[in-house]
């Protein structure tokens, strides 16, 4: 079934669709076991911290002086930074379902994600999205935040397409629901099969 002419771009989030979440809960519960680090402490420093370092506002390493290094610590800054970027990983298989949507539907692809620059930067570079992805609209970059609508405002604006001509793909059913009241047709990513049915429907599949 040849795609529906109005669907000209995807919005995609990067954790939980393209790849694993770059710092979520598990990758810092590993980390607290790793380091020796109190895991209570480490997440509520955490919690008071990551918000203003997704938003750009916090360089990672002044994040990481207020969440590990308020303290001397037995080991360096650069051996916890080289496992919080080992944390990422990719969902090949994913990846693979964009890229062929974007190239028998010559779709534009845009990330709308929640990232802290260096982390964003690193998963950029090192998992090689700009090889697929058009735009990249990461909380970091642009100083807005998902759930925020301003994120969205920007990325509809970056990228010059109706909302009814958009298919927002998300792990989180809230940032979908923003994203529906702007008029952006949402699927909320629970596995691959469910969401290439759900493209299937829309005329997107490959």
């Amino acid at each position: 079934m040849p795609a529906s002419p109005t669907i000209t771009t995807l919005f995609l989030d990067i954790g939980g669709v393209l790849l694993t979440n770059g710092w979520d809960r598990k990758a810092r519960q590993l980390a607290a076991g790793t380091f020796g680090l109190d895991y209570e402490e480490m997440n509520e420093r955490h919690h008071l911290s990551f918000d203003t370092y997704e938003l750009g506002k916090l360089s990672l390493d002044e994040y990481l002086t207020q969440v590990v290094f308020h303290r001397e610590r037995p080991f360096t800054r650069q051996a916890f930074k080289e496992f919080m970027l080992a944390q990422s990983q990719p969902y090949p298989q994913m990846i693979a379902l964009i890229k062929a949507l974007k190239a028998r539907f010559h779709l534009k692809l845009v990330a709308v994600s929640n990232e802290g620059r260096e982390l964003s930067e690193y998963r950029i570079s090192h998992f090689h999205l700009a090889e697929f992805i058009d735009i990249f609209i990461s909380s970091s970059f642009v100083h807005f935040r998902k759930p925020d609508v301003d994120i969205y405002g920007m990325a509809l604006d970056a990228v010059q397409a109706a909302p009814g001509q958009i298919v927002y793909l998300d792990d989180r059913d809230l940032f979908i629901e923003v994203a529906e009241n702007l008029g952006i047709r949402g699927i909320c990513h629970r596995s691959l099969e469910t969401t290439q049915d759900l493209l299937s429907g829309l005329g997107l599949s490959r």
